[in-house]
């Protein structure tokens, strides 16, 4: 997608979700001897990641609810015949918590930040699709959008995570950067084209899901004390 694209979708979504998504993005954190701000503790950067978190994928069920009923449920034969092979499905994801609870924190850390790197383009894709047929006139392509948006924001935030504790050495600076995420991204990521919307609402539902149980397994491995 074209930089000045994604910057107008990126401002417009901004202004549109407002402080909904200011409270992962915008954390008042101190830096570079800045003044009037306050440091957060890392069990309140978790908080705000995993709250966000949730948010994403209440409305990642909302939306796959209303797509099911307007548009799916009519043509009952579709039921039950979405494809499980989410294109993410190639990505290495620990299965149930007890496996999350195993590896390593670094490794989870990154499983997190991947999955949502995987979702930036379908998302967006998905929005600009729905927003420009007829026959989906009354499917709120706003959701979509939102959804969009909050991928992005979620992604900043963990980032913040990851930096407050490999500042507070709970983990080590092994956790690879953005650009270099990237590149670990499976060659075939672009296959999400070939994905019918419904499979691609019921995937992104599955994930947001995976990114909030992990945001919330690598809290309790991190500062236990704080809610767990």
């Amino acid at each position: 997608m074209p930089r000045n694209l994604t910057s107008v979708w990126l401002l417009l979504a901004s202004i549109s979700l407002g402080s909904r998504l200011a409270n992962v993005a915008a954390a008042p954190i101190c830096a570079n001897g800045q003044t009037r701000c306050r440091v957060l503790s890392l069990a309140n950067l978790f908080d705000r990641v995993i709250q966000h978190s949730a948010r994403m994928h209440g409305i990642s069920n909302e939306l796959h609810s209303e797509f099911q009923e307007q548009y799916v449920v009519p043509s009952r034969n579709h039921i039950g015949r979405v494809s499980r092979n989410c294109h993410t499905s190639t990505l290495l994801t620990p299965n149930g918590k007890e496996n999350a609870q195993r590896i390593a924190r670094e490794e989870l850390t990154e499983v997190i930040l991947k999955l949502l790197m995987a979702w930036r383009d379908p998302l967006w894709h998905f929005h600009r699709i729905i927003a420009h047929q007829h026959d989906l006139a009354n499917f709120s392509s706003d959701k979509a959008l939102e959804m969009s948006a909050m991928v992005h924001e979620l992604r900043k935030g963990v980032e913040k995570v990851a930096e407050k504790m490999q500042t507070l050495g709970m983990i080590s600076n092994s956790v690879s950067t953005l650009s270099s995420l990237e590149d670990l991204l499976p060659s075939d990521s672009g296959e999400w084209r070939l994905m019918k919307d419904h499979e691609l609402l019921y995937c992104f539902r599955r994930d947001s899901d995976k990114i909030q149980n992990y945001l919330k397994i690598l809290k309790c491995r991190i500062v236990p004390e704080h809610g767990c």
